[in-house]
């Protein structure tokens, strides 16, 4: 292990009152924001010079529910250097007509008009760099058309696709809103799908809970030449049937984990771990959680990603406005420069923003 990193390899503690217990169907939504109760926690950002790119947010905009791009701009702008982000497909503004296939084309459309408007500002956050859109690869060989038609449509920002494979026999267990068909990640439709992605240029971001990791294992295994992310360290459940069995849970996904770490094409994001899928609760607080205490609650996730992947094949990510309804975005990042505090400057440098420039590309022409 390098030197300045301590290893906590042992299972997370029960974390008292912050587990929910609840066994009922998972919500159609993610908890809702609360700004009010995000204001109680003012901590300033711990050192504020220390270059960032948030691998990992999203844009939209709902009927009753938006998060635009001067909405992201004010939370990446409360005291961190945030230098660039990656979107990540929402299913947003997508196309009203047309082939289903190519209406996703409209999300990147939009998100494109917002990178260039970032853009515009000078000195500030690159927001967009690099986009990752949705493309049902399930369409086999007749999606390569689709795939073209979206790098056209990133205007030299698009990079990959995300296509949400998150599923759980138990409705309980579930806390993605996506609801995608078991084993899609095994289908010979969505590899037929995948193929084209590395001849493309384009990498894959895979979003897919712990009990589903070895079939990430056999896709990536199937596809050497296929850059692929992992997503919110691998979807550790903690609610439903799994909400009072965090250690058990620990020790299968942390043997996941492990196993996927072979392949060397995957990669994994450090984040997500906000989603009330991980079970800590803090959304249901009466005080937003300040960043120590959401060190001390994900150190053991990230650290053991950290040395199963090796400090050059993970990124830090927001998930942002999803985790926002957790923490805020300045505790958020510090409880990522907690946890990583000491180790050598080489692999935070690496973690918080020269691996995601690297495997998104970002700063770079098409």
């Amino acid at each position: 292990m390098p030197a300045g990193r301590v290893s906590t390899s042992s299972a997370p503690r029960e974390a008292g009152g912050h587990i929910l217990s609840t066994t009922a169907a998972a919500p159609a939504r993610h908890p809702v924001i609360r700004p009010d109760w995000l204001a109680r926690n003012a901590e300033p950002a711990l050192e504020p010079d220390l270059p960032i790119v948030d691998a990992h947010h999203h844009l939209w905009e709902r009927p009753d529910d938006s998060y635009l791009l001067d909405d992201f701009l004010a939370d990446a702008g409360t005291g961190h250097d945030v230098r660039a982000s990656v979107f990540i497909e929402c299913h947003t503004h997508y196309r009203p007509g047309g082939d289903p296939l190519f209406q996703p084309l409209g999300e990147t459309e939009f998100v494109a008009r917002a990178a260039m408007r970032a853009a515009a500002r000078p000195g500030g956050t690159r927001v967009a760099d690099g986009i990752v859109g949705f493309a049902d690869l399930r369409a086999g060989a007749a999606i390569r058309a689709v795939l073209e038609a979206q790098v056209e449509a990133g205007a030299g920002h698009f990079r990959g696709i995300r296509q949400i494979a998150a599923w759980h026999p138990d409705p309980a267990a579930r806390g993605s809103v996506a609801t995608p068909p078991p084993m899609l990640l095994l289908d010979p439709a969505f590899r037929e799908g995948f193929a084209p992605l590395a001849p493309l240029g384009l990498s894959f971001d895979a979003w897919a809970y712990h009990t589903q990791l070895a079939e990430l294992r056999d896709l990536a295994d199937a596809f050497p030449d296929t850059r692929i992310v992992l997503n919110h360290v691998g979807g550790a459940i903690g609610i439903g049937p799994y909400a009072s069995r965090r250690r058990h849970v620990f020790a299968a996904w942390s043997a996941a984990i492990r196993e996927l770490s072979h392949c060397p094409n995957l990669h994994v994001k450090l984040g997500g771990l906000g989603m009330r899928l991980f079970g800590f609760g803090f959304h249901e607080g009466d005080q937003p959680p300040d960043s120590v205490r959401l060190a001390e609650a994900w150190r053991p996730y990230i650290e053991t990603c950290v040395e199963a992947f090796g400090p050059e094949r993970c990124m830090f990510e927001s998930n942002f406005p999803v985790d926002k309804a957790s923490c805020g975005y300045t505790a958020l990042w510090n409880a990522f420069k907690r946890i990583t505090t000491g180790w050598p400057a080489a692999e935070r440098a690496a973690l918080f923003h020269d691996n995601a420039t690297r495997f998104y590309r970002l700063g770079e022409a098409d």
